[in-house]
């Protein structure tokens, strides 16, 4: 097979294949014995009719129908890889000779990934984040673990206060039927921390033990089970008992019996340098992330309608899918951020055309450096994947190609290698350099005595 690249234009690229006589032959008896498998001709048993006798009753057009879906599929594919063209859509293909005896002769035309031009990607500066764990950090960290570890104990008749933990018998009744759900006894409610149902946990305030209520109210509008979101229910509480939480003391024991650490001292040294490496961590990840933001800003690319489409499906979903995880719908949120659905639809579109630039221009890097994923690399990931969860690797991998989502996987990995690559050639600042003032902007601030207030920066 040859294919040639007759011209790319306005990433619009024309292809000119040419297919051996051979292959066409093949393909015309590959195209008999698939045809031939689902007719009956008279006379000849089901699969047996000789081509000659198929090709009188049916026409050769049959079988040059699936002979050209043959051909086309394999030799396409190939003249992407012989031209080395990024295709992002479907083609079109004009047929210019399909004859038995002579070379299959095609032209296909089809939309392509522009041209990226990168400029100066290498150097770039870009702030990274100091990392400094301080002593009130460490000591803000031990709090935490001191609540983690705390002892419920009775408090007695104490009333029930903010932080304590209620241990109560309740009955709930919608539209007058008992509701399992929510009903039973020695229910444990910690106040004040919103775990179980919203509103209830204020009217427990002040009781004691042995003290019964009874409380009428509507239950949220985002609750955990949306059959009863917004319904008036009727409680029945009793208070069986109140426990505070008692705290351990911080000190060499409470080090010995959380870690393997023998003194209070030795264990804040430790989370310090957990602290640090976690923070380094995320100071890399930033620096990365303002790095790229800074090469791709640095570039300017025009996005083609189809990907902006293609994504606009991607960011759309996504959206749709955080929403539903919150319990929100679009209309919901529109009121919320004081939208309407153009804005929506801006704010969306934004959104895609600057996931697309970042791509185009990560893709572009790595073509430029020769930076790639292997197979090894690749597999190492599957495998990851399959054990995080729980799945047999052949099949993960089998279910992504038939998702084509395995192209996607290697994508993201190689986009990773791009970040990590520029990110180890570039420049890392502990603070942004000062800009230099232009004279119009020295003219501006003399006459005004002072800077222009800026707009508020959006969230």
């Amino acid at each position: 097979m040859r294919a040639t690249l007759e011209s790319i234009e306005k990433n619009q690229a024309t292809i000119h294949v040419e297919v051996e006589e051979e292959k066409v032959a093949e393909a015309f008896d590959q195209a008999y014995r698939k045809v031939v498998k689902k007719v009956l001709i008279p006379g000849f048993r089901k699969g047996k009719t000789p081509r000659p006798i198929l090709e009188a009753r049916l026409g050769k057009e049959v079988l040059y129908e699936e002979a050209l879906e043959i051909l086309l599929a394999e030799a396409y594919e190939e003249a992407v890889r012989e031209t080395a063209i990024e295709p992002i859509n479907k083609p079109e293909i004009d047929v210019v000779q399909m004859e038995e005896g002579k070379p299959f002769i095609f032209d296909a035309k089809v939309e392509v990934l522009p041209e990226v031009d990168l400029g100066e990607y290498k150097g770039v500066s870009a702030v990274i984040p100091e990392v400094k764990v301080g002593d009130d950090e460490i000591e803000a960290h031990l709090k935490l673990l001191q609540q983690r570890h705390a002892r419920l104990v009775d408090a007695g008749d104490k009333p029930v206060d903010d932080g304590d933990v209620a241990v109560i018998e309740l009955e709930t009744r919608v539209d007058g039927d008992l509701e399992p759900r929510l009903s039973g006894p020695d229910q444990i409610v910690e106040v004040g921390a919103a775990k179980f149902i919203p509103g209830l946990e204020a009217h427990l305030l002040g009781m004691k033990p042995a003290e019964e209520k009874n409380i009428t109210m509507n239950l949220p509008s985002v609750f955990q089970y949306e059959d009863l979101e917004g319904k008036e229910a009727e409680f029945k509480v009793k208070i069986i008992a109140v426990k505070e939480k008692e705290y351990p003391e911080l000190d060499d024991d409470f080090a010995k019996d959380v870690s393997e650490c023998s003194t209070l001292d030795e264990f804040k040294e430790f989370l310090r340098d957990k602290m640090e490496e976690t923070g380094h961590i995320n100071a890399r990840r930033i620096f990365k992330e303002r790095v790229v933001e800074k090469v791709v800003d640095g570039v300017e690319v025009e996005i083609p309608e189809t990907l902006l489409y293609q994504q606009m499906e991607i960011e759309t979903n996504r959206f749709v899918q955080r929403l539903a995880m919150q319990r929100v719908t679009v209309d919901d949120y529109l009121k919320m951020s004081n939208k309407d659905t153009d804005g929506l639809r801006e704010e969306l579109e934004k959104g895609a055309r600057a996931a697309i630039k970042t791509r185009l221009v990560l893709g572009a890097v790595a073509k430029a450096e020769g930076i790639k994923v292997t197979p090894e690399e690749l597999t190492e990931e599957i495998d990851d994947l399959s054990a995080q969860y729980n799945v047999d690797a052949d099949k993960l991998r089998a279910d992504l190609e038939a998702r084509n989502q395995l192209y996607f996987l290697e994508e993201g990995l190689l986009f990773d290698k791009v970040r990590d690559f520029l990110a180890d050639n570039a420049v890392a600042l502990t603070e942004e350099p000062p800009q230099e003032e232009t004279g119009e902007q020295e003219e501006k601030q003399d006459e005004a005595g002072q800077e222009e207030p800026q707009p508020p920066e959006e969230d």
